[in-house]
């Protein structure tokens, strides 16, 4: 039997049934978001559902992570990796399974990849019989903090679960659904994320003179940082700078005495990450000198993540794989992204290779008639948006295929049994 033809069978185990299981997690999850190393509900749903497939499965791994892990005979280990913690975002979908957290939703479709994690370990389990290794499912908190996969790591996963070969996974965007996009190479940009307090004198909003006023500073501050990839980085090379948040004051006819920005930045080479952090801090350092401030500035460090670089020869063999079940006409190369990821960590942990890509999750039509409409930016809904709601139909199917497919390309076929 070939390759093409095991990998038909396993996937033939995705009928109605287990369809109809995975969309109803899929709401739960996305009904149920909880935030990173808060996955308290979530981490034990989901070793419940790993213990009823057969997987020997560990709670609590780098805090609140969960490991799963199937042998069937000799062969190469294979690590699958989904990211299952939420964002600080108020839900605007309007979904019948929208959030009923407060202040807290999937708005980056960590959900999304939970479920076609588990739909591709009931394949696997259901078709051990076929295919020969060690399946290594890691359940992975606190990605958006940067953070979940070197907790892991720190806890011990290679050590007390065994090495892989490979790390595979993938992260659902708003691309249209039934496409695949891969970029080998340096995929994903490096994050820097920092929180700056800036200090003034506060005073009546009457006598603004008795002041030193912080909000004014910040103000001057976020247009300046406009200017620093405008002006100091080369036109051929990228970097983002974005003011996210910015709190200072409790009440109008009050001048505050401190103003907080936080910063999120992507960089994808070290000299130009140096340029623009160094350039951010001279420039708030420079406003508060000019504002007369009598306070340094305070710049703390809140997260980083590293570049994510998908191994080109990995590529080549994942994807191929891939594109034989979903066409190779689906498959995509989006070109190197400005998001960030620190699903490299286990492959640089382990010096093994990564080859991590990107799911669709939009209605077809929509997004064509968006993008033949010119209004791709404002009608569909990107992640991180109150608005984000990936379908289910065919991005779980399609999610689980996917990754289906991957893993039995890196692990080996079943021996054939003896003939009499």
């Amino acid at each position: 039997m070939s390759a093409h033809d095991t990998v038909r069978q396993v996937l033939a185990g995705l009928d109605a049934p287990l369809t109809q299981d995975l969309e109803a997690l899929y709401q739960d999850l996305h009904a149920h978001p909880e935030l990173s190393f808060e996955e308290h509900r979530t981490a034990p749903e989901v070793s419940r559902r790993a213990r009823d497939l057969g997987y020997e499965t560990t709670e609590g791994v780098g805090r609140t992570g969960v490991v799963a892990r199937l042998a069937s005979g000799r062969g190469p280990t294979v690590l699958l990796r989904a990211d299952f913690d939420a964002l600080p975002v108020t839900e605007r979908t309007g979904l019948p399974y929208a959030s009923r957290n407060e202040g807290v939703m999937h708005a980056c479709g960590h959900d999304v990849h939970v479920t076609c994690l588990l739909g591709t370990m009931a394949l696997l389990a259901r078709a051990r019989d076929r295919w020969s290794g060690t399946v290594l499912a890691v359940f992975q908190p606190a990605e958006e903090l940067g953070r979940g996969a070197r907790a892991m790591i720190d806890d011990g996963l290679y050590a007390r679960f065994g090495t892989p070969v490979v790390v595979l996974g993938q992260h659902v965007m708003a691309i249209p659904a039934g496409t695949v996009a891969c970029h080998p190479g340096l995929a994903f940009a490096a994050t820097d994320a920092l929180k700056v307090r800036m200090f003034g004198r506060g005073a009546h909003a009457s006598t603004p003179e008795a002041a030193i006023d912080p909000v004014v500073m910040a103000a001057a501050t976020v247009m300046r940082l406009q200017t620093v990839v405008s002006r100091e980085i080369a036109s051929m090379d990228r970097a983002v700078v974005t003011v996210g948040a910015l709190r200072a004051g409790t009440k109008d006819n009050i001048i505050p005495d401190e103003a907080e920005l936080q910063l999120n930045i992507r960089t994808y080479t070290p000299e130009v990450r140096e340029t623009v952090l160094g350039a951010v801090e001279r420039i708030v350092r420079g406003e508060a000198v000019a504002a007369g401030a009598q306070q340094e500035p305070e710049i703390s460090t809140l997260h980083t993540f590293p570049p994510m670089v998908n191994d080109e020869d990995a590529c080549v063999r994942t994807l191929a794989a891939i594109g034989e079940v979903i066409g190779h006409e689906r498959l995509t190369d989006p070109g190197a992204s400005s998001g960030s990821e620190d699903v490299g960590v286990f492959g640089t942990s382990a010096n093994v290779p990564v080859c991590y890509w990107l799911l669709g999750g939009v209605d077809p039509d929509v997004y064509a008639e968006a993008e033949a409409a010119g209004t791709r930016n404002r009608d569909i809904p990107q992640n991180h948006s109150p608005f984000f709601a990936p379908v289910m139909r065919p991005t779980l199917t399609d999610g689980v295929t996917a990754l289906t497919s991957a893993a039995l390309a890196w692990l080996e076929p079943a021996p054939r049994p003896a003939s009499p």
